[in-house]
């Protein structure tokens, strides 16, 4: 458990590292076991940056061990009332979720929402490409934006599931370039591979998904990308952000950290403290570059009042595209 003995260990333990270097191996012995639980099925996001976080906690003697549970469904609205209520004020337990959850919440108009448990950080975000086939006549992000304001209904876009993060980030283009977001042509699919094959067969006129969905087929040459949502160019990628081609937005598919309801400040801190030495390592860094996640860490308060706001950009946004009330 992370309670008293584990944060005064945990202070002690970061003031030698401070001092003295590595952790040992006598120092991992004080080290908690831990429960993540995964809102999701095995295989996905969130249950890659569980089990990321796992083996990072692990070499970072941060944790002896850890537990992963995964309860998927409905963007994470099914696991997230099991975490509430059956793991209330479990002090060695974490939730991994995101960007995709908020949305869920907002279209099911789930009754447990995230306000529920306790924010301790957010840690990676991937951004999003637009993307069009080779021979598009879409040369730009202004051109396909002008055939946008001339008749959306003639640009499907390829995406993910709707209300999803590729089709939030469809409407906030639209209504950042005066285009009613209702009037859009989304065109949702299961998996990645179906709206690739969409795209390369030249039955839509874009896609939006992760840039690392699109990355072999830009490479090769048969799709090209318009724009990145990320807030500055990315190495190794060829392109501009919306905001440097004229159109003010900007979207991450965030991933982060929450505990249960019911623990005490203390324990929250222990958390923190872990995540944030965690997210710090080196062998953190080197899976996120290995995996092309952007590490975004925010934690405590800050963290709290970013769930807040982008709870609010997303309702929005779900309103505009007719997928909320």
């Amino acid at each position: 458990m992370l309670n008293r003995r584990h944060l005064l260990a945990y202070a002690t333990t970061f003031a030698a590292v401070a001092l003295a270097g590595p952790l040992g191996p006598a120092q991992a012995s004080d080290a908690p076991q831990l429960q993540i639980f995964v809102p999701a099925a095995p295989g996905g996001g969130w249950d890659q940056t569980a089990r990321t976080m796992e083996q990072v906690l692990r070499a970072e003697n941060l944790i002896s061990g850890a537990q992963i549970t995964n309860v998927g469904g409905a963007g994470g609205t099914v696991g997230l009332p099991q975490f509430i209520n059956q793991w209330k004020g479990r002090e060695s337990a974490i939730m991994v979720g995101g960007m995709v959850m908020t949305g869920a919440i907002i279209a099911n108009k789930s009754p447990a929402t995230l306000d529920q448990t306790t924010p301790i950080a957010r840690l990676t975000g991937e951004f999003l490409a637009l993307v069009v086939p080779a021979n598009s006549p879409f040369n730009s992000l202004q051109d396909f934006v002008e055939a946008l304001k001339a008749d959306p209904t003639k640009v499907p876009v390829a995406g993910g599931s709707a209300g999803g993060s590729d089709h939030i980030l469809f409407g906030l283009v639209a209504k950042a370039s005066g285009v009613k977001p209702t009037d859009l042509s989304y065109v949702p699919f299961a998996g990645g591979g179906e709206a690739l094959a969409a795209l390369l067969g030249n039955q839509v006129a874009a896609g939006i998904s992760g840039y690392g969905e699109f990355a072999e087929q830009v490479k090769a040459g048969t799709l090209r990308v318009l724009a990145i949502s990320a807030d500055e160019r990315q190495a190794g990628i060829d392109a501009e952000t919306f905001k440097e081609a004229g159109v003010d937005v900007e979207l991450f598919n965030w991933r982060g950290i929450f505990a249960p309801p019911g623990i005490t400040e203390e324990n929250r801190a222990a958390l923190i403290a872990m995540i944030e030495k965690m997210a710090t390592s080196k062998a953190w860094k080197d899976e996120t570059d290995k995996r092309s996640w952007t590490p975004i860490l925010l934690t405590g308060e800050a963290y709290s009042q970013f769930l807040v706001e982008d709870t609010a950009k997303i309702t929005a946004i779900l309103k505009d595209l007719g997928l909320a009330s």
